[in-house]
């Protein structure tokens, strides 16, 4: 791809960046209409706001301005009140909210909130089941507890690893790879689709497979596959004599370049019998991309390292193309919006709008394509 078309896609994002950074208070950016730019705003950050810190903290490490560093600072301290919260999510929260600050800019003040977090998260995993239950205040969630979990909730694995990386502390690891292999047996088809949700024993037993956002239980949401994407090749990074981490990581990612259709973009539901004429996602497709990017640096085979980067540059390019502002010399909208995101379209919200999540990995591929950090540094 172009640099040039990199760059500038960068530059809008960043403006966008500056642009709810000045308007959003103490707020975090949830999601916005697609047609507006207007932002819904989570006073907490819900499961997404470690994604708005997470793009000042690349503002910051990318660009050397202070501005953002001292912006990503603001918002990761207000994350504080979230780290005793009761949801698996926090590895959301954390790994990118903090953790990030500290593997970027060696921030200590981000180190210390991400390290409480991953040691008041390991708090919650069940030994004898071998994971991190949803939790009973996991957000979104349409069963939560104790013996409930998702793809989604793979996400504690990374921070848990990079705690344990910088802690020293062994049990955090133990737990994290725990974790994420048992979500192998519960949420992993055997051709290597996911199930985004699953009922467990007190063992870790599987009691159902479910989807709460996908069009039914059997079929592949597209972000459950681009969350296990991610969630594996992320914890492969911190843990690399871990292979089953990769095994997996690239087990799925091959299932989602056999499905992904040809343009590069992935519908909301790869099985959607509307397809065509249904959502994209695009949020999803930019977490895929993003985990192909590393998946091609951690991979030995020379091949599938050139596929998998090609195919992340692909969606990238298909991205800033038709669904970055401004898409017309017309378009008045906030620059940088990822529009096309697929929010929840069971329950119809934000079904064609701009996703934090969606926003940040979109400008974290853009940042690693532009060579300012390896993609695998995180």
């Amino acid at each position: 791809m172009e640099k040039d078309l990199i760059k500038e896609a960068y530059n809008r994002m960043l403006d966008g960046i500056k642009m709810t950074a000045n308007s959003t208070g103490n707020q975090f950016p949830h999601y916005a209409d697609g047609k507006t730019g207007k932002w819904v705003y989570s006073p907490y950050g819900d499961w997404t706001g470690g994604y708005w810190s997470g793009m000042n903290w690349l503002a910051a490490a990318t660009t050397k301005d202070v501005l953002y560093h001292n912006w990503a600072r603001k918002w990761t301290e207000l994350l504080k009140k979230r780290i005793e919260s009761k949801t698996v999510f926090r590895g959301y929260l954390f790994y990118y909210g903090a953790a990030l600050g500290s593997i970027l800019l060696g921030d200590q003040m981000a180190k210390d909130i991400a390290i409480s977090a991953a040691k008041s998260l390991v708090s919650q995993y069940n030994a004898k089941a071998r994971l991190i239950p949803l939790g009973d205040e996991a957000e979104e969630a349409s069963s939560v507890g104790t013996t409930e979990t998702n793809i989604d909730g793979v996400s504690a694995s990374p921070l848990l690893l990079w705690a344990s990386w910088e802690t020293g502390d062994r049990l955090l690891a133990e737990a994290a790879i725990n974790h994420a292999l048992q979500h192998v047996e519960l949420c992993l088809r055997s051709d290597g689709s996911v199930c985004q949700s699953a009922t467990f024993d007190q063992s870790g037993n599987v009691l159902k497979r479910y989807t709460h956002k996908g069009y039914d239980d059997e079929s592949t949401w597209a972000r459950a596959q681009a969350w296990a994407m991610n969630h594996y090749t992320t914890a492969y990074r911190w843990a690399p004599q871990e292979k089953k981490l990769l095994d997996t990581a690239i087990q799925v990612s091959d299932w989602w370049i056999r499905h992904l259709p040809d343009d590069g973009v992935a519908f909301w539901d790869f099985d959607d019998p509307a397809i065509p004429d249904t959502n994209r996602d695009t949020s999803a497709t930019a977490i895929a991309a993003s985990a192909l990017l590393k998946l091609s640096y951690l991979v030995k085979d020379e091949e599938r390292s050139k596929t998998y980067r090609s195919i992340a540059i692909k969606s990238v390019h298909q991205l800033i193309l038709n669904y970055l502002t401004p898409t017309s010399e017309e378009d008045r909208r906030r620059p940088g919006m990822l529009l096309g995101g697929c929010f929840n379209k069971k329950m119809d919200v934000a079904v064609e709008s701009e996703l934090i999540w969606g926003d940040y990995y979109l400008f974290e591929c853009l940042s690693g394509l532009m060579g300012d950090y390896r993609p695998n540094m995180f």
